[in-house]
């Protein structure tokens, strides 16, 4: 057993199955994908840690382990269904996604995010992920898992929705930042909190600056 190997279980023992992360499929992903692969190497260090990782060079960040494991639990993804990730950085959501069964697309308009996102899926086993820089054309998805926290409702992801599609996402920031879960009925989309949380924010959700006098 490598160093990382112990890492990367005890991260599953201590840190995502005291955070009600109970669902086997997620832990089995947990525990197979290298999570080291998704940041540089300089900083693999910190891969196991409880706590978001900035991506230097990028605008992007990974969120904790618990956190998006728990997101992607509260989803409740079946094997073959159809995932988008989007704003994912290097792509660790979407790899553990794609180690459930799903076929798994990766949104990242942050170039310099995209590029390592292409080599650490590979690096990971998840090669089969499609990584994309824009909205990709004509398809709807099954869940969409927003990896980054959003000031603004992302109301320009809803139309990608599929009925009784499932998205899910950090609203707001801070202490005042909660999970939410939204469902897709026929055209209409309602949400839900469902937990507590915070995630690094996603500049293009952040709430416009109001002017004050």
């Amino acid at each position: 057993m490598d160093d990382f190997t112990g890492l990367r279980r005890n991260m599953v023992d201590c840190q995502l199955r005291t955070y009600d992360v109970t669902d086997r499929a997620v832990l089995a992903a947990a525990d197979i994908v290298p999570r080291e692969a998704f940041v540089p190497g300089s900083l693999s260090h910190l891969a196991y840690l409880d706590q978001s990782i900035a991506l230097p060079g990028t605008g992007r960040a990974l969120m904790t382990p618990m956190v998006i494991a728990r997101m992607i639990q509260v989803l409740d993804l079946q094997p073959g269904e159809d995932a988008l990730e989007y704003g994912g950085g290097s792509g660790y959501g979407a790899a553990l996604m794609s180690h459930m069964g799903a076929k798994v697309t990766l949104w990242e308009p942050d170039a310099a995010a995209r590029s390592f996102a292409e080599t650490a899926l590979k690096s990971a086993g998840a090669a089969s992920v499609a990584v994309v820089a824009a909205q990709p054309p004509h398809e709807s998805f099954d869940v969409i898992l927003v990896s980054g926290a959003c000031e603004t409702q992302p109301e320009t992801l809803f139309p990608l929705l599929r009925a009784d599609g499932r998205l899910i996402v950090v609203e707001g920031s801070g202490r005042s930042a909660r999970v939410k879960l939204y469902r897709k009925s026929t055209d209409i989309v309602a949400g839900r909190p469902v937990f507590d949380a915070a995630a690094p924010i996603l500049a293009e959700f952040r709430r416009p600056e109001s002017f004050v006098f």
